[in-house]
């Protein structure tokens, strides 16, 4: 079903076989900003595979009906982490939320991803003033740092993630393209497994090393799927 090749990382079959086993109530990291980048073939698979109670984290929730969207409209998800949950097309998650049907835990842009870097970077968190005095402060450690008050934030951490990618080399080493870049390096360093969708596999040496965004380290598995 998968095919073995230098390094760790295991080529997969098809965006099916890549999901297969996450389990439910598992916490998913999930790229993309807006629909930029945004592993909709993966989100698809893990869409039929039917895990629940999933906790989701992406910058946000959920665009028109399709990919993230459609993956809350099925009922899977129990909690989304985000920092921008409202705009004009995200009526699945509006309408969820509203019902009372999913959780929101609200987290600034700059946050989220320095989060999940904290994960990826094995460290216990940080201390930030975004959010100080505000709601999104209510609960966490603060102190003053030069007379700033800063907020304790956590390493946010997940069971798998699902990246979107431009290209992988036979050993799984990422490039990405352009703006569809944006949080998907990060969530590969911060999961337990990494997933990747890209257009192409090359052959080792066909990416310029100078170029390699997320070594294969961060790489589990890998499917092809052509855009």
């Amino acid at each position: 079903m998968t095919a073995t090749v230098p390094g760790r990382t295991r080529f997969c079959p098809d965006a099916d076989a890549a999901v297969a086993d996450v389990a439910d109530g598992a916490t998913v990291l999930i790229g993309g900003f807006g629909t930029a980048g945004q592993p909709v073939a993966l989100i698809d698979a893990l869409r039929r595979q039917g895990a629940r109670d999933l906790i989701v984290v992406s910058n946000n929730a959920g665009n028109a009906d399709v990919g993230l969207a459609a993956l809350l409209a099925a009922g899977q998800v129990r909690r989304v982490i985000c920092s921008y949950p409202r705009q004009s097309d995200s009526w699945v998650f509006d309408k969820l939320y509203r019902d009372g049907q999913i959780e929101l835990e609200l987290v600034p842009q700059g946050t989220l991803a320095e989060r999940m870097r904290c994960a990826g970077a094995g460290l216990g968190g940080f201390w930030c003033p975004t959010g100080a005095g505000t709601p999104l402060a209510e609960g966490k450690e603060t102190r003053l740092i030069d007379g700033v008050e800063h907020v304790l934030e956590l390493p946010l951490r997940g069971d798998v993630a699902l990246v979107q990618a431009h290209q992988a080399d036979e050993m799984g080493n990422l490039v990405y393209r352009r703006t569809a870049r944006n949080f998907n390096p990060v969530m590969a360093t911060a999961a337990t497994a990494t997933v990747v969708a890209v257009s192409a596999v090359v052959p080792l040496g066909g990416l310029d090393p100078e170029v390699i965004v997320t070594p294969s380290l961060y790489v589990d598995r890998v499917v092809v799927v052509p855009t």
